[in-house]
């Protein structure tokens, strides 16, 4: 049985992947009082039938500190005894979110009369603090609109079976930002640039003209065989502590051959112990 905890803050799309898991045939019920989470998995999950194989529950901020304090002791013990719990956190940036609000006239569930939206939302991430430290998943929305959205979490939630750690290597451009979701972050524009090479210039770290060049370096070896044997270590570490999702970013200057070549050996060098092995390629989708 799986269950996977949706929170957030208001505005950052947490709608958006509660409809997208029902429509991956989650059941999903939101805006759950979080006093009330308890009695509605032993309901639900618990049951001896398989009515409810997979649910998915929403909280947010309208839920007093107290109770939102008890949720990591909860999927502590969920996971102790055999249920896959997951946690799903969205946030966004505070200029992002306060022109949402403008955008859709929406109120804030913790804006009153003597609090401001732009100090709602700084409560609400205070309040959610808790949740926020452990989820197993983090998704920054700022730069995505519904359908990127959907798609990462379907990218990553439908992928994973079985209760087993689904990892994530994703290259990045620097020049386009640190991606919000990684878990580590590995620099690789010490390595040489095949875009200096005018007949590479145009081509991705997947082409194997690029992946030629950079496997004739050295260096590029031993960066590879180094974040091997460091992520190795790392990634039993977070399998033991029960973790469902590691996202691993490699980033260089464009994110277009340096960091994709990286992110693709380090996916094919896990693939062989681990059977969730997924890579994603920001800045080559942006392009």
């Amino acid at each position: 049985m799986r269950l996977i905890i949706v929170s957030g803050l208001s505005g950052s799309g947490k709608s958006v992947a509660l409809h997208l898991l029902e429509d991956i045939d989650f059941y999903c019920v939101d805006n759950i009082p979080a006093a009330l989470l308890k009695p509605f998995i032993s309901h639900t999950i618990r049951g001896t039938d398989d009515t409810y194989p997979r649910t998915a529950v929403g909280l947010d901020a309208r839920n007093r500190p107290n109770e939102i304090e008890t949720i990591p002791a909860l999927v502590a013990e969920l996971r102790r005894i055999g249920i896959d719990c997951e946690v799903l956190y969205l946030h966004a940036s505070d200029e992002v979110l306060l022109k949402r609000y403008a955008e859709t006239r929406r109120k804030h569930p913790l804006v009153g009369a003597d609090v401001s939206l732009r100090e709602a939302i700084a409560s609400e991430r205070r309040l959610l603090e808790p949740i926020t430290n452990a989820a197993d998943m983090v998704i920054d929305t700022s730069n995505m609109g519904v359908h990127a959205l959907r798609e990462r979490i379907r990218e990553r939630i439908d992928s994973r079976h079985d209760g087993r750690l689904a990892l994530m290597f994703e290259s990045f451009g620097y020049k386009h930002g640190i991606p919000g979701d990684a878990d580590f972050v590995f620099d690789v524009r010490s390595l040489p640039n095949p875009y200096w090479e005018s007949s590479l210039r145009h081509l991705t770290g997947r082409d194997p003209a690029v992946a030629d060049y950079l496997a004739a370096h050295p260096g590029v070896s031993r960066m590879v065989a180094s974040l091997s044997e460091f992520l190795a270590e790392r990634i039993t570490e977070f399998a033991h502590a029960n973790r469902s999702y590691l996202t691993i970013a490699i980033g260089c200057t464009g994110g277009q051959h340096r960091s994709v070549y990286v992110a693709e050996r380090l996916a094919e060098h896990f693939r062989l112990t681990y059977p969730q092995v997924l890579t994603r390629h920001d800045s080559l989708q942006k392009s």
